[in-house]
């Protein structure tokens, strides 16, 4: 796949855009870079929802990504047929970090990569319809590759 996406970044980061994320998240470990990306602006909203909204204080920048061996939880059959379970995905993960606990999604991502996949599509829930990127290597031999556009 291949195809410009954004993100939301604090104005503050915004030369560290490609650096991934700065803390927990659904896919993601705290010490995990992970790099969350939306196919629209629109989705950059409906991510943030969650997150308390998009404000003044984040820019959304536009990234060019080239990515093979990306798992689409989309498609319930492949899921299936890899031996995983899209509900592990969608667990309510802050609730459960929040708990001091590990998430389904944190073991599902391990599972991923463990299959060769170097990110995934995930629909959005907030918005039906739209969807996220979420690469787990980037920008090294053999993964993804994202590149930020001006503007």
């Amino acid at each position: 796949m291949s195809g410009v996406f954004y993100r939301a970044v604090a104005a503050a980061f915004r030369d560290r855009a490609l650096s991934g994320s700065r803390e927990a998240g659904r896919y993601s470990r705290p010490d995990q870079p992970t790099l969350y990306l939306s196919a629209s602006r629109d989705g950059v909203e409906a991510a943030l929802r969650s997150h308390g909204g998009l404000d003044d204080s984040r820019d959304v920048v536009a990234v060019s990504v080239t990515a093979s061996s990306v798992l689409d939880l989309r498609d319930g059959f492949s899921l299936r047929s890899a031996g995983l379970e899209v509900s592990d995905a969608l667990s309510p993960w802050k609730d459960i970090v929040s708990a001091g606990g590990e998430p389904p999604s944190w073991a599902f991502r391990d599972s991923a990569e463990a299959l060769g996949a170097h990110g995934l599509i995930d629909p959005s829930r907030q918005e039906p319809g739209l969807w996220h990127l979420v690469l787990f290597a980037w920008n090294r031999d053999n993964t993804a590759t994202a590149r930020l556009l001006d503007g």
